[in-house]
């Protein structure tokens, strides 16, 4: 594969420093990739007794996990999935929902996993909902007994995946199955580069006062000109989710619309997949009193941000002094790192 020489080209092409952490990484995918599709007829049955199907790329927000697996997944020529893990929960809760044979579900979803794909990636892997933290023990339990090849890229130890968790305990046999299956590397900048080469942030407005809801909607009122306005209902199993002010995919919502009712990551898919422009007014300070808002906020800009969609924002104070509830600091850091990338004026 030589991964290393072309990530060395890609570098350079894209004008990225170098770094001696992500070359380590890249030797290691190399090697994974190695062992899991390059094998001899021998090497098939005399497999080395640490072999493992799984690669799990662990590091701070911002520090290139994303852009390396990105990297490797394209030079791939297996077949292959990249999905966002929300999604991918999506996916499998619709095929449960959907399928008449409820006792033997997940087998039937992990079969036809395994005819679309040999390896899949989930990128920014985090476990947040308590229905999914249940089944996952038993989902991937199947997909590597069925021998599909997973990558993750996450900012949690797999030791600290659901921590402080609602029923923790049910979620064990997963951090086991998972420590089983998959090499864990530990990717090491001290820099996170989104918010390095996005210092000129023009659409986070605080905090809310008349000149920066002038501003707001100054713009608001540019973009949508000549746009017809018309109220976008999302039919989503059988339920009607409403989007007041709509223009052609250009979309205004106060924060309390997306994150103060019971929507989750398939609410957030359909508004994202009919949007191409999101403006989000009144964003709160966050503490221990609306923690669940704030977990709906941060599915809420992972899926904005694996559609790149770009954001303008009004919130009562600025992005780098937005605090979190306790038990959502990790996962919040990545969404403040997407926050200053998704508000930049570089970003549209």
């Amino acid at each position: 594969m030589n991964l290393k020489k072309s990530f060395l080209e890609y570098c350079e092409k894209e004008q990225f420093e170098i770094n001696q952490s992500q070359l380590k990484i890249i030797n290691n995918l190399e090697n994974y990739y190695e062992e899991n599709f390059k094998q001899s007829y021998l090497t098939k049955f005399f497999k080395k007794k640490n072999y493992k199907p799984g690669f799990y790329l662990v590091g701070d927000v911002g520090v290139g996990k994303t852009m390396i697996l990105n990297f490797f997944f394209d030079k791939l020529k297996e077949k292959k999935l990249r999905l966002h893990f929300n999604e991918f929960m999506v996916k499998f809760h619709d095929f449960i929902f959907k399928n008449k044979d409820k006792k033997n579900g997940i087998n039937n979803f992990v079969r036809e996993l395994n005819n679309k794909a040999q390896i899949i990636y989930f990128d920014e892997f985090q476990v947040t909902n308590i229905v999914d933290a249940m089944i996952l023990g038993r989902l991937f339990k199947r997909i590597f007994e069925e021998k599909i090849r997973v990558i993750f890229s996450s900012n949690i130890d797999i030791n600290d995946l659901y921590k402080d968790g609602l029923q923790r305990e049910q979620f064990v046999p997963f951090i086991k199955i998972i420590k089983i299956n998959c090499y864990q590397q530990e990717l090491l900048i001290n820099e996170d580069y989104r918010l390095s080469n996005n210092i000129n942030l023009k659409r986070f407005l605080s905090p809310i006062d008349k000149s920066n809801n002038f501003i707001f909607n100054k713009f608001f009122r540019q973009i949508t000109k000549n746009k017809d306005k018309t109220e976008k209902i999302l039919e989503i199993k059988g339920r009607k989710l409403k989007i007041q002010n709509f223009y052609e995919k250009i979309v205004k919502f106060k924060f309390n619309e997306l994150c103060n009712r019971n929507l989750g990551s398939e609410d957030y898919l359909n508004i994202a997949n009919n949007c191409d422009f999101i403006f989000i007014e009144n964003l709160p300070e966050f503490n221990e009193n609306n923690s669940d808002q704030q977990q709906r906020f941060i599915s809420l800009i992972d899926i904005i941000y694996e559609q790149k969609i770009p954001l303008m924002i009004t919130s009562e104070v600025d992005l780098n002094k937005l605090k979190s509830s306790k038990s959502l600091i990790e996962p919040f850091k990545r969404t403040i790192s997407r926050l200053y990338e998704l508000t930049s004026i570089n970003y549209d």
